[in-house]
């Protein structure tokens, strides 16, 4: 396997060690597939930092894990590395986890796997249950700060929160439908990749509480749990629509839209009002076309700056005062999709 790097520092990327990247990187046998490929992913990883990173500057190791649909799992990985060259003094080299479904056991897994074999920080998107509560509580005792990301678990060990403020997208979204539709009584969807994501679950929340003081005649109909993932969001949809009929609105709070509005076209259903989150390249298609009308959007590259900075106070790089704020909730329509959004999925 050709490479220009150091073993040792494959072997720090890859979380494994010097022994096992001989073993790999001159093909000799004895070593696992899974092994292999994460030698192989922590070479494509150090190619890619060599593009952004400076050459000077303390050193930080950080893990990035992360359970979410392709579509934001890629958005947040290129958050996260358009904003490392501006990370000075510090020289932050992510190690990625990223997948679509994790169970509770590979999230803890995962997380042990780190104290084992050492980090200097965790960002961490992962569901609030009591198991991975405990495993951030194991990493805190091991000296590892954790900062949980867009989906907080407040009551752990972890040492910040970056990413929107979820309540107050879900009250927004409450007050676009009550405008938008004026009052007139039906049905509306919503749908949550897993209530045990705290963030999504806090938006909904919020979302109810404002639609009962303004708008008590919407009834809501729950397609919920379905990842964010496509085939499986499509069925819970297609099965909570079949006794309802007309969907005045849709707020998708965990994505898969081109799903959501394929069980609504199969049923014959469109939405007046269709609002959703996050600008990945099939949201902003999706509003090009005028099949969604409106996009939560927040920064993920400044959330990601933040996440990182925290890390940097953590170990005194960086005066708490220089912490960027999180990202605040901006109502994206398909006249008003940012510049740098656009040039990057042109039709």
């Amino acid at each position: 396997m050709a490479h220009r790097f150091l073993i040792k520092e494959i072997a720090l990327q890859a979380g494994v060690g010097i022994a096992t990247v001989d073993r790999v990187i001159n093909d000799r046998g004895n070593v696992r597939v899974q092994t292999r490929m994460r030698v192989e992913q922590a070479i494509k990883e150090l190619e890619q930092q060599e593009r952004y990173s400076g050459t000077t500057g303390r050193k930080l190791i950080v893990d990035v894990v992360v359970e979410a649909p392709r579509r934001f799992a890629d958005e947040i990985r290129e958050a996260l590395e358009a904003e490392l060259p501006t990370l000075a003094p510090a020289l932050f080299r992510p190690r990625f986890l990223l997948q679509e479904t994790m169970t509770t056991q590979d999230v803890v897994a995962a997380l042990r796997a780190i104290a084992q074999r050492g980090s200097h920080g965790v960002l961490l998107k992962a569901r609030d249950v009591p198991e991975i509560v405990d495993a951030i509580g194991e990493l805190k005792r091991s000296g590892i700060p954790i900062v949980t990301i867009f989906t907080d678990i407040p009551l752990s060990g972890r040492i910040a929160y970056a990413g929107l403020d979820n309540r107050v997208a879900g009250a927004t979204a409450a007050y676009l439908l009550t405008h938008w539709l004026g009052g007139q009584p039906g049905h509306a969807l919503i749908t949550m990749s897993d209530e045990r994501f705290r963030g999504e679950e806090e938006r909904e929340i919020s979302f109810r509480r404002a639609l009962r003081s303004r708008y008590p005649q919407l009834e809501l109909i729950d397609a919920s749990g379905g990842h964010g993932l496509d085939r499986a969001t499509e069925k819970l949809v297609n099965q909570a629509l079949d006794a309802h009929a007309e969907v005045l609105a849709v707020y998708s709070m965990g994505g898969g839209n081109l799903a959501i509005l394929r069980a609504l076209e199969a049923q014959g259903k469109t939405p007046r009002v269709y609002i959703g989150h996050d600008l990945d390249r099939d949201n902003v298609e999706l509003l090009r076309a005028g099949k969604i009308h409106a996009i939560l959007y927040h920064d993920l590259r400044q959330d990601m700056r933040a996440a990182c900075q925290h890390i940097m106070h953590f170990h005194r790089m960086l005066p708490e005062s220089a912490i960027s704020p999180s990202s605040s909730v901006v109502v994206i329509t398909p006249e008003n999709i940012p510049d740098h959004v656009s040039k990057r999925f042109r039709r």
